[in-house]
């Protein structure tokens, strides 16, 4: 049973859209704190009765495709975004060294994996009493 208080779904296994075309974030490069390519943004994962972004799913590491790993970035990292990248406060190290997401294996992670994904960067997750949706960047 999925005791997470609604089932997130890749934006691309969804029925819905981005509204602004320019916001589609999919594609992008991430790059950390210290300016640092991390990996590029595989998918986003939503929470589609709220429709809200919660998670970027990045690959990171590995060398033409050899090796690379899919982990998950809360969209409370996100700093900024321009038409070529998404900014994150976080160091490509921290990122790397996440909880390995593979939606073959995983399908429908539940709390106790977000809940882990919220601990390693550091943040309150999106169910838990006072959390607030970050208000920048807008998706």
């Amino acid at each position: 049973m999925n005791d997470i208080p609604t089932t997130l779904t890749r934006l691309g296994d969804s029925e819905l859209t981005v509204a602004n075309e320019a916001e589609d974030v999919r594609g992008r490069k991430v790059i950390d704190k210290h300016g640092d390519e991390t990996g590029s943004v595989d998918a986003l994962l939503i929470d589609e009765p709220e429709r809200k972004v919660r998670f970027l799913e990045v690959g990171s590491g590995g060398f033409l495709g050899i090796g690379k790993k899919q982990v998950l970035v809360p969209v409370d990292a996100v700093t900024r975004i321009d038409d070529d990248h998404v900014y994150i406060d976080r160091g490509r190290e921290e990122v790397a060294a996440g909880p390995v997401y593979d939606p073959e294996l995983t399908p429908e992670p539940d709390r106790p994996y977000y809940e882990g994904v919220y601990v390693h960067y550091g943040y309150l997750p999106y169910w838990g009493a006072g959390y607030r949706y970050p208000g920048y960047p807008h998706f």
